[in-house]
């Protein structure tokens, strides 16, 4: 588990919550390094002055910008160190809102917001006011002297902070030709094909990364002296230019199972032991959802008045 990468507080009110994030997510990737193909010496960059050619050392190297004029400005460590951007370690909780008012474009990356010492019964609290109010906070939090706007809410048992970008950071689509007509008959087999596609319980364990599966498959099987066998891929299908004709084709492969089911071919591939596990893991979620749902209706139904 990677280390924390921040201790701090949460200002809630005159409540001060010591907490520590942690990133809540990481790439399953492999890392691809570049190397001299004809003896396997690892390929290094140098940082070279454009200039004067010569290579340049860590500390001979300042930040700067370039300005609309052309004209170079350097920063050193002390114009920056000047900046009014916050150095304390704390999460100021500025409002709370509607998590549905926040447009998901906006979110940008995750952390989970563990309680530290002494902050179990605080910590608690504000997780569980959070889910009786079925809001978020909106905080101000400064990370690597970056400043953010962020969203934080209760995750299962925790709280998970996601940064947020700043609202001119949102770029305008540039997208052209979107006033295109829409005829009913499309609308109505578009409908169906989207029906026909329908997931009700969306589980994102059952899907995998196929490129990097092949990838490990490829690497291990070069490290072993093995030649993999080359997969034949598939002729590509004519294409239809009837709007209408297309939407009927997907229906019906839809229909008759030869539509891509990327969730059924990862449940093919796991072990027994393993697609059990996660059925009975499944089948508890949605046992936990109804009994909510009942207790939420149960909060909201009115109480029976007493005969005399």
């Amino acid at each position: 588990m990677p280390g924390a990468i921040w201790d701090g507080v949460i200002a809630f009110g005159l409540v001060s919550i010591p907490i520590r994030l942690r990133a809540a997510t990481g790439s399953h990737d492999l890392s691809l390094h570049q190397y001299h193909a004809a003896d396997g010496g690892r390929i290094r960059y140098q940082k070279v002055c454009e200039l004067d050619g010569e290579v340049v050392d860590p500390e001979d190297i300042a930040k700067g910008t370039e300005t609309d004029e052309g004209d170079i400005v350097i920063l050193d460590e002390d114009d920056l160190a000047d900046l009014p951007v916050s150095t304390s370690k704390t999460i100021e909780v500025i409002g709370f809102v509607p998590a549905e008012q926040i447009d998901p474009i906006f979110y940008e990356r995750s952390y989970y917001a563990e309680p530290g010492k002494a902050a179990a019964r605080p910590y608690a609290l504000l997780r569980e006011a959070l889910v009786a109010a079925d809001r978020v906070a909106i905080v101000r939090v400064t990370l690597r002297r970056r400043e953010s706007l962020a969203a934080l809410l209760p995750r299962d048992e925790v709280l998970v902070l996601h940064t947020m970008v700043w609202a001119d950071e949102i770029r305008e689509p540039e997208a052209s030709g979107l006033g295109g007509e829409t005829k009913q008959a499309e609308l109505k087999m578009a409908a169906t094909l989207i029906e026909s596609m329908a997931i009700d319980d969306f589980d994102p364990e059952e899907y995998s990364d196929d490129y990097q599966e092949a990838l490990q498959d490829l690497i291990e099987a070069k490290a072993e002296g093995r030649t993999l066998k080359a997969k034949v891929k598939a002729e590509p299908k004519a294409k239809v230019i009837d709007l209408m004709e297309a939407l009927a084709k997907s229906v019906d492969q839809t229909k008759s199972g030869t539509g891509r089911r990327r969730p059924a071919k990862r449940a093919a591939k796991q072990p027994a032991k393993q697609a059990a596990k996660k059925t009975v893991k499944k089948a508890a979620r949605k046992t936990a959802k109804k009994a909510a749902a009942r207790k939420q209706t149960a909060k909201k139904a009115p109480a029976k008045r007493k005969s005399a």
